[in-house]
């Protein structure tokens, strides 16, 4: 296909960025992507931000593992609390990022089922942290027109967590921008099970006839169900393995991992691992894609 170089101020149909000034080449599909975007979050500009992906590069679902908390406090010599605070306060400009490139969904590996083997002091902290933050996001979430949803079991976590995370459920439930997904007493492994249940219900009921599951039927008793599947997973802090983290939903997605602390994770970081994602060749089983 041509390309031509274009002004993304000349865009038919699409609002012009003030910091959209860089000459880029776009074709039709490069086009029809921002325009996309910018229908879920009006301040996408992914070619401003990066000039050098093409926008139908750019990753649907961004999936990250944010690890490293603990050790980047105790190299300081803090509680690991400290390294969790700070690493909260990073989500911030993380999803505050993604929108500007276009992410449809983020999803954020918050707290696992296995994080309950941790001291309990730390636990209660994370708890007070993750509440705290909800809280403190609410009406910013709100006001960017993004859609939280929380998944996970909601089994024993406690019920002012599930209280503040519903209500920015319902708050956010019209919201018709980019989803923000934080995964809180989760694992995948669990997800699974729970589906099966869930399905298995539905057949003991005679709602649904064994010969009828297929991928879609489980995919839609997932608590992931509407969401895309991830393109990409970003792991911090250096670990070589998926820790029990949106197993179903990553058969496909690209990995990449940093040995950056997810507290000094920052937007040039993320920048770096799209820039990875877009040099790689998709093919899904089949050949490679054309030049």
């Amino acid at each position: 296909m041509n390309t031509a170089r274009v002004r993304i101020r000349s865009f038919v149909g699409l609002q012009p960025m003030p910091d959209s000034t860089l000459d880029i080449p776009l074709d039709a599909a490069g086009l029809a992507a921002v325009a996309a975007m910018r229908r879920r979050s009006p301040d996408a500009d992914p070619a401003a931000r990066l000039p050098d992906v093409h926008p139908t590069r750019i990753p649907r679902h961004i999936a990250i593992i944010m690890d490293g908390n603990g050790r980047w406090a105790q190299q300081r010599g803090f509680p690991r609390i400290f390294g969790h605070r700070n690493g909260a306060s990073v989500v911030r400009n993380i999803v505050e990022e993604c929108g500007k490139l276009g992410v449809e969904c983020l999803t954020l590996y918050s707290f696992s089922l296995e994080n309950w083997k941790r001291p309990q002091d730390e636990v209660r902290s994370l708890m007070e942290l993750y509440k705290t933050y909800i809280d403190g996001e609410a009406q910013e979430i709100a006001r960017k027109n993004i859609r939280f949803v929380q998944i996970g079991r909601r089994e024993g976590l406690p019920a002012e967590v599930l209280e503040a995370a519903d209500r920015l459920a319902r708050l956010t439930a019209r919201n018709t921008g980019p989803t923000l997904c934080l995964a809180v007493n989760y694992g995948a492994r669990a997800e699974i099970v729970d589906a099966v249940r869930r399905i298995a219900d539905r057949v003991a009921a005679g709602e649904v006839r064994p010969a009828e599951i297929d991928e879609s039927v489980i995919a839609r008793n997932l608590y992931t169900a509407g969401l895309p599947d991830p393109d990409l997973l970003i792991r911090t802090a250096g670990e070589m393995r998926v820790s029990n983290y949106l197993l179903w939903q990553i058969s496909y997605a690209e990995l990449h991992v940093t040995d950056v602390l997810w507290p000094d994770f920052a937007v040039e970081d993320l920048h770096k691992a799209i820039r990875d994602f877009a040099q790689r060749s998709r093919r899904f089983g089949g050949l490679a894609e054309p030049a």
